[in-house]
């Protein structure tokens, strides 16, 4: 089904003459990258916007920027599908457990489809993150963490999971050594010194970014602008929610007993794909891709039978959390209260206050997963 969304979106953008604007910027970071024109200076004869990735990406976009834009854009949207099936497939749950993170996702899943999002990527990386340090294969995990690092920063967080590694050292090698050929490989289509200016530019255009995204209707669609937004409260600072935050992100740490539970390592994981969505001002609509995610994980490893509480929570997030940019919610309703006030990370904010207090306060070894009963 994924497949043939992704198929039904890439050929109707195209046939319709409306290859959405972000596969133009992903397309014209290689094309850019060859040229060694700047990749973060508008070209507004070919996409609006500026381009937010960095330079590797014109790597990793390549074998879709040289194809016809029907068949790069149409095959762009199918990897990302597969993609992302292959992540929830690799996660240690149970056959059942899999099918529900699937359905609990599709909606978000098409949402992001419909913009062409990398977020749906991004979200991948961090699973397989998770799932190749827990194989013990810290050669892929080392490269699905540096991956996500050198398009869009956000892979860093893969190493929330650092410690449930047995080959620490390894992980940190291979990290190392991934880095390096990431942050080489464009130089092999332009040249060193252009490359590293494009580093540059590329930071100090995330904090023009960042400063943009505090007051943006579409921007900031997190915890951090749902507190500014409902309250009007404009001037708040960033860094202390966001130091609250983290220091609430990393007291279960303190659990060390709990790190060889899978129930405690799963937990963590929908705990790090909630927290890069909740405390980011480049979140938006089509990131709760990796909010979804993170939720479906957290209830299918809810112990059995649900309580009213896990129930309402997961329907809860769905109905306003997935729901809200799409043709299944209101549209007035939408642009009148959900959108202006971020209210699309309410949900978001009391299910990870939630998988916090039970990373906490619960005792993995009592709460198994299906697949290890």
């Amino acid at each position: 089904m994924w497949v043939s969304v992704s198929v039904f979106l890439g050929v109707f953008s195209s046939l319709t003459n409306r290859i959405h604007n972000n596969y133009q910027i992903y397309k014209y970071v290689f094309i850019n990258l060859l040229e060694q024109v700047s990749l973060y200076k508008p070209r507004p004869e070919f996409f609006d916007d500026v381009n937010h990735y960095g330079p590797f990406f014109g790597i990793l976009i390549s074998p879709f920027a040289i194809l016809p834009d029907i068949l790069g854009a149409t095959l762009w949207l199918v990897i990302l599908g597969l993609v992302f099936f292959y992540s929830i497939k690799e996660l240690p749950v149970t056959r059942l457990q899999k099918i529900a993170i699937f359905w609990i996702c599709t909606n978000s899943l098409i949402i992001a489809q419909t913009n062409f999002q990398f977020n749906i990527i991004t979200v991948s990386l961090i699973i397989l993150s998770y799932t190749n340090i827990k194989k013990e294969k810290d050669f892929w995990a080392a490269f699905m963490i540096m991956l996500g690092f050198f398009v869009k920063l956000y892979g860093i967080v893969g190493f929330a999971f650092f410690f449930f590694s047995k080959h620490k050292s390894r992980l940190l090698f291979w990290s190392l050594f991934w880095g390096i050929v990431f942050f080489v490989l464009p130089m092999l289509i332009s040249s060193p010194g252009y490359v590293i200016t494009q580093y540059k530019e590329w930071f100090a255009e995330l904090i023009i970014k960042n400063n943009v995204n505090n007051n943006s209707l579409h921007q900031n669609i997190s915890l951090l602008g749902m507190i500014r937004k409902s309250t009007g409260l404009l001037w708040l600072l960033n860094w202390p929610m966001i130091v609250g935050g983290a220091i609430f992100f990393a007291l279960p740490y303190l659990r060390i007993q709990e790190y060889k539970h899978a129930r405690f390592q799963l937990l963590t994981l929908a705990s790090v794909l909630t927290f890069i969505v909740l405390f980011s001002t480049g979140s938006e609509p089509s990131s709760y891709i990796i909010v979804l995610a993170g939720m479906a994980i957290w209830f299918v490893i809810q112990p059995r039978p649900h309580t009213w509480w896990s129930l309402f929570l997961i329907i809860f997030g769905i109905i306003f959390s997935s729901f809200p940019p799409s043709d299944l919610f209101p549209r007035a309703f939408y642009y009148r209260f959900i959108l202006p006030y971020a209210l699309q990370a309410l949900p978001c904010t009391i299910i990870w206050f939630t998988i916090v207090y039970e990373m906490l306060f619960q005792k993995s070894d009592n709460y198994l997963t299906d697949s290890h009963k």
